[in-house]
Formats: structure tokens, sequence, C-alpha cells
């Protein structure tokens, strides 16, 4: 399998941490949560947390303060296929190829339900054929693009596709929610919207440069399904984020690393650019000291956290995008993303 071409699509409206800040001191939900949640937020939202700002699906920080089912749902519906669109079109004008070319056509999502699933909506939008192979993944969390891939990859390899188009997308702003547990509320800090867009072939492509899909691993630990979860309250999801989550992604994110290169014969030392999911800054300082990295090798990651905070599942295509903005170093490439279950995904990419 070859990656080749990648897009991406964010809202219109970016939003700092400063404007977050005083939107919520303004706002009816600061005098309902107390003192130490005031607190947490503060500290969030005002000193260095590896976020700059965000892109929210909203056209004022007052409409994020709307908490109820139905306006979040009604957020998820307005945005999540649009944003999946843009990213999906970006992509296809990327790779060169017309809608008709496209055999397959996988989407993940974690901040939202739709039924019939986002692919019904994209499948319009971009004029696929009607009897595209449409594959709806959910429930994945922010670790979702990699299993994604490897769906696409054994539609290749099956030789029932030529080219699928892979896409992570999600509202996260449709998923808000509030109350006094730290763990909400740094969650509410966190993440923004965005969606990631792949076109994934069974042949690379003479005119972009080649990204060669090699092996993949995953690691799901259920034992530990609880430090990071969405549950279902009042009608809505809410974000456990609890303080263990750093370590645990830095652990199961090196025995996956392990795992695939060994089996390649490779070490650390041969990867020549990282293309990882962030989580927050805490997981990037968690992930450098556990794998023995350098800033350096973290900095598309750490960089996309600037700018667009945690995006979920979509975050690892924002990475991808800049290492190939960059014209990241040839050889070796790691990709690998982490998240809800407690699950962890990595591939190792061979670059031109």
């Amino acid at each position: 399998m070859f990656v080749n071409a990648i897009g991406t699509a964010n809202p219109p409206r970016s939003y700092s941490k400063a404007e977050c800040w005083e939107a919520f001191k303004t706002s009816d939900w600061f005098r309902k949560l107390d003192r130490r949640a005031h607190i947490i937020a503060e500290t969030v939202l005002t000193r260095d947390n590896g976020i700059a700002s965000r892109s929210l699906a909203i056209s004022s920080l007052d409409e994020v303060f709307a908490i109820d089912p139905d306006t979040l749902h009604a957020r998820f519906l307005a945005n999540a296929p649009s944003l999946a669109t843009a990213a999906g079109t970006a992509a296809l004008q990327e790779a060169g190829l017309f809608a008709n070319e496209v055999d397959g056509l996988v989407i993940s999502t974690c901040t939202g339900y739709l039924c019939p699933g986002l692919t019904s909506y994209v499948i319009e939008s971009l004029g696929f054929r009607p009897d595209v192979l449409a594959f709806d993944l959910v429930g994945q969390g922010c670790a979702a693009a990699l299993p994604n891939w490897r769906l696409a990859d054994a539609l290749l390899a099956s030789e029932s596709c030529r080219h699928v188009l892979s896409i992570c997308v999600e509202v996260s702003s449709a998923a808000m929610y509030l109350d006094n547990d730290p763990g909400v509320l740094i969650s509410a800090c966190l993440f923004g919207d965005g969606a990631g867009a792949a076109v994934l072939s069974n042949a690379a492509s003479p005119q972009r440069r080649s990204i060669e899909w090699k092996s993949f691993a995953s690691l799901v630990n259920p034992a530990a399904r609880d430090a990071l979860l969405f549950e279902s309250r009042g009608g809505m999801l809410r974000n456990v984020l609890t303080r263990p989550v750093p370590g645990l992604a830095a652990e199961h994110a090196e025995q996956v690393l392990h795992k695939v290169l060994g089996a390649a014969d490779l070490t650390p030392a041969d990867i020549s650019a990282w293309i990882m999911h962030a989580g927050g800054r805490d997981v990037l300082a968690a992930l450098q000291r556990r794998l023995q990295l350098t800033p350096a090798d973290l900095r598309y990651s750490s960089d996309m956290l600037y700018r667009y905070g945690n995006m979920s599942s979509a975050f690892v295509y924002f990475v991808m995008q800049a290492a190939l903005e960059d014209n990241a170093e040839p050889g070796w490439w790691w990709m690998s993303a982490f998240g809800a279950g407690f699950s962890c995904h990595g591939a190792l990419l061979k670059a031109a």
C-alpha cells in the first residue's frame, strides 16, 4: 500500500487560549463550577500547555457553552460531513484522482454518531460511484487512523480496490462537556476540530514522493480501559481523562514500536521521521523520555499540537502532511497513534 496524497481541513474560525479563558470567565458555566475548577482552567489556558490555538466549529465562543444533546448533535451533523468532504477533496486533488476512480471509502470518528454514517454523506458530496465499498468505523478514539489504514491495506491487498480514500474527522466541539472533574476540564481545553484524509493505493504515484506502508502492529489493553474513554451522561459524551494517560501512552507506544522494528531488524536510530499522535504536551514529554527521542524528532507533532490542539484521530494526518511539506529525510518513517481502549497502533513506512 502506498500513501499517494494527504489532505486536511479545519473550521474557518480559530481561537487562542486567551480568548477561551476570557469567554469561560463570562459564561454561565463559570458560575456553576467550583473554585478548584476555575484554577485548573486558568492554569491550562493561561500557562504554556503546548497549545496556542484551536479551530472550533462555532462562530463565537459563546456557542461552545450551549451544552445539551440536541445542540451538540446538530453541530456534529452540520460540520462532520463538510470537514470530511473538504479533507477528502484536498487529498483527491493532490493525488490527481477523479471521484469515479475511488473504489473504497473508510471514515473514522468518535465525536458523534450518524445513521446512515458519514460515508453516506461523503459519497454524495464527492460524487462517488454507488458501488464504492464504504465502511464507517467508530469508537476507536484518538487511535483510529491506523486501524483505518489497516482496513484500507486489506481492501487493496484483496484486489477489490485500486484506490481507497481514508478519512478521520472529529468535531470535538460537538462532544463538549463541563463539570468539576479535572480530566473533563483539561479535555475541554485541549481538543480542537479537524479532518484528515489520505489516498491509499496499490501502486505508487509516479508524480509524487513514494511513501509505502510496510508493516503494522496493534496493542489493546482492556485492563486500562477506564483510564481514557468516552462515557454517556445525560445523553452526551463525557471524556474521561486520567493522570496515568501520558505514561500509558508512552509504555504502549514503546511496545508496539519495538515489536515492529524487531521483526524488521531495525532500531529506533534507523527512523528518520516520526509521525506521532501528540495527545498533549505531557504525552509528548513522556514519549520523548520513554523512546529516548529528541525534541527535533517530535517537531512535527509538537508544531501541529501548538497550532491546532489535539484533533483526536485526525491529528496524525496533519503530522504526516507537515513532514511531507518539510521534505523530511527519506528512509524509514514511524507512524503511531494511541487512545481509548487503552489502545496503541504503529506502522513502519518506507519513504523515498
